[in-house]
């Protein structure tokens, strides 16, 4: 399944966009659950409207600079409804290399191992107060979480990042307490 397909159609049915804005709401937006390179979203563009699910016009900004805006079809309208309609089976956990060098932690000294997990405990601090300050802008808009509110989709996904960061937080506290403990009980 081309799920970068719905992703993209999703995001033209909000409002028409040029293949760098669709870019730029992966990058900005999307980011927290799904992330597509620039080098696959101008194909899928392509896919897209070949398949008569998108169009598009050619604009000019500036004096030569032509775009093409991206608006969805009929046709891909009813394809978005169709997928995001569909029961999905349940996804196989991401990859985290950081886990898998916590499964071998065994192979580390307790300084390299302490060392590895306060590293990953400021990355993770650094991005929930990303994650914060980004939610504390988006809760400047209005109705943002009415369920009627075109927002809506960004709050909730967002509300989830920060959990999981908590959760990931929290974790690390409680892996970086027992590493400390176990240091000592070898002392």
């Amino acid at each position: 399944m081309r799920t970068l397909k719905y992703a993209i159609l999703g995001l033209i049915n909000r409002s028409p966009l040029t293949g760098y804005d669709i870019t730029k709401k992966f990058n900005d937006t999307l980011v927290e659950f799904w992330y597509a390179k620039h080098s696959q979203i101008y194909p899928e563009l392509k896919k897209l409207t070949d398949e008569g699910l998108i169009s598009y016009e050619t604009v000019i900004q500036g004096e030569k600079l032509e775009k093409k805006l991206y608006t969805i079809t009929e046709k891909g309208k009813k394809a978005l409804q169709k997928w995001l309609a569909k029961d999905e089976p349940l996804q196989q956990t991401p990859k985290d290399i950081f886990r898998l060098k916590a499964y071998f932690c065994d192979e580390m000294d307790i300084n390299t191992l302490l060392k590895q997990f306060k590293s990953e405990l400021n990355k993770h601090n650094e991005r929930l107060e990303y994650l914060e300050n980004s939610m504390e802008e988006l809760l400047k808009k209005k109705d943002v979480s009415k369920v009627s509110s075109s927002d809506f989709g960004d709050y909730i996904v967002l509300t989830g990042a920060i959990m999981r960061e908590k959760n990931y937080i929290d974790w690390l506290e409680d892996c970086i307490k027992k590493i400390t403990n176990g240091a000592e009980d070898k002392q």
